[in-house]
């Protein structure tokens, strides 16, 4: 358990990034979702988080697609999630 809070803390640090908008796009996917995906799923999302802002902007805010499907099946979960 303690490693679970421990991961999920440090993921809480990483969904901090240095625009807004991807802060609380991010935090609320993590706080509502993420526990629910599966492992595959939740080690996607720790790839994403991994994304310069830039690039998750684009990805989150501007909706623009990525060429990794997997990827771009959680993106939109993400949007729809928030």
């Amino acid at each position: 358990m303690k490693n679970l809070q421990e991961k999920l803390q440090r993921l809480r640090w990483q969904c901090r990034r240095g625009m807004l908008e991807l802060d609380l796009i991010l935090l609320a996917f993590l706080e509502k979702n993420y526990l629910n995906l599966n492992p595959v799923d939740q080690k996607l999302f720790e790839r994403l988080l991994n994304y310069s802002d830039q690039d998750l902007y684009c990805y989150l805010i501007k909706r623009q697609p990525i060429e990794n499907i997997a990827m771009q099946v959680l993106i939109e979960q993400i949007n729809c999630g928030y």
